[in-house]
């Protein structure tokens, strides 16, 4: 081959490589404390996985979730939108007959989307979206599917039922038998490492849900006993889990590796909801946890890395939102951003690579329904909370991480002005379409599936058609 033709060959693969659509994995987490993971400064509980992961991309300190609780953060995770404009504001009951407690249908979801650009679509772990046929994950745009369908699940040595925390596991809606004296964090892990392996010549999607380290807390004898140390038995039980969590992260990351995929990947990787910690989780010094507008409960583990294009071991303080993950991938995919409705993304890229100063939301807008909840809107260093009762708050977060000192009255203009745009943002929403089991319970502080007051479908099939009274 003569040189120019070599050289003319060398350019033409770079300039393919440079082309090529990059992966995208999205990890999440479920009820993960702020302060539970070393790359947080935690010293809990080694996660050595998601540390690399930290020193391989960026850390985004101020990341935060648009919910306090499991389902209406992936709501909006998977719509880019802030889910009360859709009304999605509960974790909806566990009942395939029931047609409206579920992720509204007016709603695309992402995996749609990035169909459009060419990729294969997959989720493997939780759902918590609705379970009724036209909810779940294989009929919203997911190409492959493995988990379960409900808020929660038993982790080892179950008896499939009816029930959600003993469903049999689910392929592409079919039972899968088989796994139930495994670990299903392992499971989990195992069957997102085979989804990257086989679809290695495309470009890929993939919804990794874990139900770690949420309850119930079951880890490996082993695995607890590493952490025999600890003698709170749930904090113990609840740290074994963040571990046996990193570790079936490993897999997945040696998959990328494996087949020459890591490089190219873009992985996003942040808990649903902040800790809860009646549950033994650890938020650091923020204030409150799952269940709550204050930082406890929205600020969560947040990292970005993508080898190729972001630089590695770097931190990120401007706040951030999951939902920007939908905007992000998109970009990815070449797709354009729909025009049809109001979307709350923004391309994180730019922003996490150094090219944009700007500020990557004017504002972080928190809502929470109920007697336990209120709202809260972050601009800039300043976020104010507005307690379902009592007076307006006003912290400086970027100086009061733990929302201890309550400055409003010192800063009248600042409250005011940012009371206003409360108003105004949350004028933008509507109320819940469903009620789902957290207001029916008023459970708004665990903001959990409680499986007393959450019948099985055949308890429930005389009122899966009963009309649901609006939230005012």
């Amino acid at each position: 081959m003569k040189p120019w033709m070599l050289l003319l060959s060398v350019m033409l693969t770079l300039s393919l490589m440079a082309e090529k659509k990059p992966n995208i994995l999205v990890m999440v987490s479920d009820d993960h404390g702020y302060a539970d993971v070393g790359f947080q400064g935690g010293k809990d509980v080694p996660t050595p996985h998601l540390d690399a992961l930290a020193k391989s991309g960026v850390r985004c300190t101020s990341g935060y979730i648009s919910h306090p609780f499991c389902s209406p953060s992936r709501a909006g995770l998977l719509t880019g939108r802030q889910q009360q404009r859709f009304g999605h504001e509960c974790n909806p009951v566990y009942d395939p007959l029931d047609e409206k407690e579920g992720l509204p249908m007016t709603e695309r979801l992402l995996p749609q989307f990035m169909k459009e650009g060419g990729y294969r679509t997959g989720w493997v772990g939780k759902w918590h979206l609705g379970s009724a046929p036209q909810f779940v994950p294989w009929k919203r745009g997911f190409d492959e599917c493995f988990g379960f369908i409900g808020g929660g699940h038993a982790y080892k040595d179950w008896t499939p039922t009816g029930r959600q925390y003993t469903l049999a596991l689910t392929r592409n809606g079919e039972p899968v038998p088989g796994v139930e004296n495994e670990h299903l964090t392992g499971v989990l892990g195992r069957e997102s490492a085979a989804f990257i392996t086989r679809n290695k010549e495309n470009p890929w999607f993939l919804y990794l849900a874990f139900n770690a380290p949420h309850t119930p807390h079951q880890p490996t004898l082993e695995r607890e006993k590493q952490f025999e140390a600890v003698t709170d038995v749930n904090r113990r039980r609840y740290l074994a889990q963040v571990s046996l969590l990193d570790d079936a992260i490993g897999p997945v990351i040696d998959a990328l590796a494996a087949s020459g995929q890591q490089e190219n990947t873009l992985v996003f990787f942040f808990s649903d909801n902040g800790g809860p910690t009646h549950n033994a989780a650890s938020n650091g010094v923020l204030r409150a946890g799952k269940g709550s507008v204050y930082e406890g409960g929205v600020r969560v583990p947040f990292l970005v890395s993508w080898p190729a294009k972001l630089p590695a071991g770097k931190s990120y303080d401007q706040p951030g939102s999951s939902l920007d993950v939908f905007a992000t991938s998109l970009g990815c995919a070449g797709v354009p951003m729909p025009t049809d409705k109001i979307y709350d993304s923004v391309n994180l890229l730019p922003f996490l690579a150094g090219e944009s100063k700007e500020s990557l939301h004017k504002t972080i807008f928190c809502r929470l329904q109920g007697k336990k909840g209120g709202m809260a809107l972050r601009e800039g260093k300043w976020k104010l909370v507005k307690p379902t009762e009592g007076n307006v708050e006003l912290y400086d977060v970027v100086a009061d991480m733990g929302e201890t000192k309550d400055v409003a009255k010192a800063n009248p203009e600042i409250t005011a002005q940012l009371s206003t745009t409360l108003e105004e943002r949350n004028k933008q929403m509507i109320n819940p379409v469903f009620l789902g089991s957290s207001v029916k319970n008023e459970d708004w502080g665990p903001g959990g599936i409680n499986q007393k007051n959450n019948p099985t479908p055949k308890a429930k099939a005389k009122k899966a058609s009963a009309p649901r009274a609006e939230l005012k």
